[in-house]
């Protein structure tokens, strides 16, 4: 076992499973307008401010259609605008937590006003949003980039006040290294599997926040329903109860809720709270289901969000691959283990699942990602019961190599490539029809 790289995937998994107010790009862009204000210094700013952002073609993909929390209101116009009126600047992809029915109401004002306009830069950065906020003849212009709340570049009045280092890391300093360059997947399980359980007790956090979240999408009435369907058609006798409906009920309610502006924080995983989630839930419904103690439940978890965190560290930030395709990979590693699986029967579970959902496309945030949630959970409790089986997608179909190693670079290798020009076809379809 590498136990060196131990400490090394703690402080990743620290500061890439985080919790996250509604969907992590407008959010970022909600962010960038509550520093500007903060550094203009300004009180009661709605009738006093003008906000003008650009945002790189992969933020406004998942910014257009996805609700923000507590507005009753999509996309980043509105984000831009309560985060300028009473977002926490301090309060990272929580920066939405404290905000009011009457800062949404000054927001909507501002928008009638057409005081906030968004667009599109021409930028290299997949992840990038810059926000420039008017106030008489001051401004402030500030500038996130390559990670949601990363703040690049602060400029006030014309003159750079702020400028990050170009080897800054968000996180502790231990997480500027990579340990994935030297790890294997194995090594992720080894950890998982090992580590001292004070070490990851942490991870507990994630199944709290997401539960709730879970919760909430299968009380209230939230985007597409899926989850709440689901339990509706169970009490109706259409549907049966059991493993599967509870892993798909209770993963997509949690989706639904948070896609639709719920004012619950969900747990994120790689910047992203349906990865979050979809790394959750289906592990949390599998140890409900076998009645898991707590230890397990922790070493599943812990075993899910870092192995998604693994397979993600392959692929570029944003692509056209849907993000929770990969974190739903990690949760069938904590469900193949839940269920009784060795680590081979986790790589065959892994393989499975390339071989099952890797064409799906990410068409932006929006309420029916919840559908793409469940997908991915059900394929992952699909592979897992063919692995504990001995069955497996082989090595001799399509991008599926015999190797786990292999198959997930073959994977990467498509989510880096040629769906980069899927990628522009795709906002190029949004932004027009």
């Amino acid at each position: 076992m590498k136990k060196h790289l131990w400490n090394q995937f703690i402080s990743i998994i620290k500061r890439d499973v985080v919790p996250a107010l509604g969907c992590t790009e407008p959010v970022s862009v909600a962010l960038a307008t509550s520093i500007a204000v903060s550094k203009l210094g300004i009180k009661d700013v709605a009738d006093k401010i003008t906000i003008c952002a650009s945002v790189s073609p992969n933020l406004m993909k998942n910014g257009m259609g996805v609700g923000i929390p507590g507005t009753g209101m999509v996309g980043l116009p509105v984000a831009a605008a309560v985060g300028a009126i009473a977002g926490d600047p301090e309060a990272q992809l929580e920066v939405l937590k404290n905000i009011t029915e009457q800062d949404v109401e000054q927001a909507k004002k501002m928008l009638a006003e057409d005081r906030v306009t968004v667009g599109v830069a021409d930028v290299s950065h997949l992840l990038y949003a810059k926000v420039t906020v008017f106030c008489g003849e001051q401004n402030v212009t500030v500038t996130i980039a390559d990670s949601h709340t990363k703040v690049a570049l602060i400029e006030e009045n014309g003159l750079t006040t702020f400028r990050a280092d170009v080897n800054d890391q968000d996180g502790p300093k231990e997480a500027t290294l990579n340990p994935f360059e030297e790890a294997s997947a194995e090594d992720v399980f080894d950890f998982a599997m090992n580590a001292s359980i004070e070490d990851i007790e942490f991870i507990g956090k994630a199944y709290e926040l997401n539960s709730a979240l879970s919760e909430e999408g299968l009380t209230g009435t939230y985007g597409l329903q899926i989850g709440a369907t689901f339990k509706r058609n169970e009490e109706r006798g259409l549907l049966s109860g059991g493993l599967l409906t509870e892993v798909l009920k209770r993963t997509s309610a949690a989706s639904d809720a948070r896609m639709d502006g719920a004012m619950k924080p969900a747990m994120s995983n790689s910047g992203s709270g349906n990865q979050g989630i979809a790394a959750t839930m289906p592990v949390v419904a599998v140890a409900d289901f076998v009645k898991a103690d707590r230890e397990q439940l922790l070493r599943s978890l812990m075993l899910s969000h870092l192995m998604a965190i693994y397979i993600k560290s392959h692929q570029n930030k944003l692509s056209a691959l849907c993000g929770v395709t990969t974190a739903s990979m990690g949760a069938v590693s904590g469900m193949t283990w839940l269920l009784g699986g060795t680590f081979k029967q986790i790589s065959d579970a892994i393989c499975s699942m390339i071989g099952d959902i890797a064409g799906m496309i990410c068409d932006g945030a929006k309420t029916g990602c919840a559908m793409k949630v469940s997908s991915s959970a059900g394929a992952a409790v699909k592979a897992a019961l063919m692995a504990l089986d001995g069955i497996r997608v082989t090595g001799s179909e399509g991008i599926v190599a015999d190797d786990v190693e292999m198959s997930i670079q073959n994977l990467s290798a498509l989510a880096n490539g040629s769906m980069t020009q899927t990628d522009v076809q795709i906002l190029d379809i949004m932004v027009n029809k």
